[in-house]
């Protein structure tokens, strides 16, 4: 047995969710360019767990189900305020907030697929509230609860700031929500398919995938760039700024992506979006900077920008504090979390690879009074 290190290029399991083929990323075989340009997020749930479009009757089923099970057990809120609220990463508190979700369900061990359907679908609802509370709770503020007559993306903005969005701010976050919701089997979405194969429970399974998109090689690399961004403060810095940190051989974040080669087919969306978002906020600093910073380092390296990196600007514009970021990476990757699950509790087989062994050879045990 010969070991793979990351185990790039090796193919583990079959799926329908998604796939990424020759650098074209599709959803259930559509292509990610048609859905980042037309669809809803709703309609892009509806996709990964069915592998089809809804029709108006079943969307506006899903809908309905999202609306009646986005709002929290009064405990998860109460559990909030018990925090150290200035030392807790909201990443961390949704992975705890998560788990505790399932100490107050029910059906968390009913294994059926009907269960777990339903359980997909309290999760999808509620990730958007457990941010949202948290953000406003560790500010002093009460937590706004959901409305039945937003979209998802609609209802995301206006729990976090009280208001409702303009509707620019509303296609921006959708166009962000449709666009993460699903990419193959990558970390964290690996991570909930072994958790589940043992056959644990579906809450289980996205707290695994959470505490995997927790570390910075996975999530976070669209706040480490809006921090870039904010150091290097104005258009003019950006050469010199750049440049040292290459020639230190530091990494440049949101730039190269492992299965992607020619470049990520997401990132050219947000692009379009943060320019026009930057220009209505009246900071349009923040895309020129970004323009910039990958000039630099497209004609240095051959690493185009990925989704994350324009992802930075379209947020900040969108007043998301910067923390919050990978959170709602998960508010939208968690759809994909659950097409995963509920397709790997389908046709299960207990995830189990092997490791090529590189320590001693075979050694004899000598007591303790034997050893030197």
């Amino acid at each position: 047995m010969t070991a793979t290190k990351g185990l790039e290029g090796i193919v583990a399991t079959t799926s329908s969710v998604s796939s990424i083929i020759d650098d074209t990323l599709t959803y259930a075989g559509f292509d990610i360019d048609e859905l980042a340009e037309n669809a809803s997020f709703e309609e892009v749930v509806y996709l990964l767990w069915h592998r089809k479009l809804p029709n108006k009757e079943e969307l506006a089923e899903l809908k309905q189900q999202l609306a009646d099970n986005a709002s929290l057990p009064q405990e998860v809120l109460n559990h909030f305020k018990t925090y150290p609220i200035d030392k807790v990463h909201p990443m961390a508190a949704l992975r705890s907030a998560v788990s505790l979700l399932g100490l107050y369900d029910e059906e968390a061990d009913v294994m059926d697929p009907e269960a777990n359907y339903r359980k997909a679908i309290r999760l999808q609802a509620k990730l958007p509230t457990i941010v949202t509370a948290f953000s406003r709770v560790r500010k002093g503020l009460e937590p706004v609860s959901p409305r039945t007559d937003l979209s998802f993306a609609g209802n995301f903005l206006y729990m976090l700031s009280g208001q409702e969005p303009s509707e620019i701010a509303e296609e921006a976050f959708n166009k962000a929500l449709v666009l993460h919701a699903d990419h193959e089997l990558n970390a964290s979405t690996f991570t909930a398919r072994v958790c589940v194969a043992t056959l644990s429970d579906i809450y289980s399974g996205v707290t695994a995938a959470i505490g995997a998109l927790k570390g910075p090689l996975h999530g976070g690399a669209n706040e480490a760039v809006m921090k870039m961004l904010t150091e290097i403060e104005e258009v003019e810095n950006v050469e010199h700024y750049i440049k040292t940190k290459l020639a230190n051989k530091e990494k440049i974040m949101g730039f190269g992506h492992r299965v992607y080669r020619k470049g990520d087919p997401r990132a050219k969306h947000l692009k379009a979006m943060s320019q026009k978002l930057t220009t209505i906020t009246g900071e349009p600093k923040w895309y020129e900077m970004s323009t910039e910073i990958e000039k630099i380092v497209t004609s240095e390296k051959p690493l185009p920008p990925n989704v994350d990196f324009y992802s930075a600007s379209v947020y900040h514009s969108l007043g998301i504090d910067h923390d919050l970021f990978t959170p709602i990476f998960a508010v939208s990757r968690v759809s994909g979390w659950l097409a995963h699950i509920l397709e790997q509790y389908e046709n299960n087989r207990l995830i189990r690879p092997r490791a090529e062994y590189t320590g001693p050879g075979m050694q004899k045990y000598i007591p303790i009074d034997q050893r030197g």
